[in-house]
């Protein structure tokens, strides 16, 4: 199966369909539909059974007469619900990642690392049936939950779709030739080590565009890419969502918004031999050193790390939806063996 959608996600519900319930309260559920499953929550139970066979976008009653909108969850919805085994990019950043690299149909794309494989979604998505995408994660583990989150959505692993588990750095250069990649994306703590092996993977004209967490990793890639003359100047944003309360006349902004999250910074490839006219700016600090880095890891700031006991437990939650995505395909594909 292609990247392109070959099941459309339509239809009346079947045995492994993922499906978002919205409760009484507005709380969501996400669950993979079985004969024999149930949704147990202190307002009743809600058995699989009697969703399967409804149209989207149906009402389900529990056992205490509580009614749940079920729909399939949209890819934003799929993303934020799915099995985590590492953070993953937030819906407003994987948008933003498709439309600044210019992530188009046909593309040949290398990703690193995959992560849970949120990004590779919309990435997948977007390179199209005819185009490929090559994922590289240092992570067996991280890996696991990625492949079983990326065939839960499309049903089964896309054809366009490769996970290598190495260090891009060392393992780009044997698995796609020198100038035939379109775009690459980097989501890791120090992507400044790949740019140089990014350069030659590169066509003129492509775009690398790094997904990064604080000012100083931004500030450390920025000067590095500059200093290799290979790129044009690169250019640095931030995302931040904040959504609207509307009802009647009651029109404001919501108490909490998705803000900072990561900082975007994109380049493209400059033709071999060319020199780009120098842009003039005022000097600043521009050097830095291991220490500096380290005072900024998501680790110094903060950030949580998964124990292995959790990974594990998400990566069989990532198998189980999988095969769950499985099964709803067989099911569509010997409905319409023509399709």
């Amino acid at each position: 199966m292609t990247a392109s959608g070959a099941h459309r996600p339509s239809g009346p519900f079947r045995e492994g369909d993922r499906v978002q319930l919205t409760g009484p309260k507005g709380r969501l559920h996400t669950v993979t539909l079985r004969e024999d499953g149930e949704l147990h929550t202190h307002h009743g139970v809600l058995r699989h059974r009697d969703l399967i066979g409804l149209p989207d976008g149906s009402v389900a009653a529990n056992s205490s007469g509580h009614e749940y909108l079920a729909l399939r969850p949209l890819l934003k919805d799929f993303a934020m619900s799915m099995p985590r085994g590492a953070a993953i990019v937030y819906p407003k950043d994987a948008a933003q990642i498709v439309m600044q690299a210019d992530v188009f149909p046909g593309a040949t794309v290398v990703e690193a690392g995959v992560g849970s494989g949120a990004l590779s979604l919309s990435l997948l998505r977007a390179v199209g049936p005819a185009g490929k995408l090559v994922s590289f994660e240092r992570r067996e583990d991280f890996a696991e939950v990625a492949r079983g989150n990326v065939a839960t959505f499309f049903g089964e692993q896309p054809d366009t779709w490769d996970v290598v588990v190495g260090d891009l750095v060392e393992q780009l250069p044997s698995a796609l030739p020198a100038g035939s990649v379109d775009r690459v994306v980097l989501d890791m703590l120090a992507p400044w080590e790949c740019i140089d092996v990014v350069a030659d993977a590169l066509t003129p004209g492509g775009v690398v565009l790094c997904y990064i967490a604080t000012a100083t990793q931004l500030s450390r890639v920025a000067e590095y890419i500059r200093n290799t003359g290979l790129f044009t100047d690169p250019d640095a944003s931030e995302t931040m969502v904040r959504g609207w309360h509307v009802e009647g006349l009651a029109v404001r902004p919501d108490h909490r918004m998705v803000a900072h999250t990561g900082f975007l910074l994109t380049a493209r490839r400059l033709a071999p031999g060319t020199i780009a006219p120098q842009v003039k700016r005022r000097a600043s600090k521009s050097s830095y050193g291991d220490d500096d880095v380290e005072q900024w890891t998501p680790g110094a700031v903060g950030d949580r790390e998964i124990t292995d006991k959790n990974l594990r437990k998400r990566a069989r939650e990532a198998a189980r939806a999988a095969e769950g995505a499985r099964i709803a395909t067989a099911s569509r594909e010997s409905e319409h063996p023509t399709e």
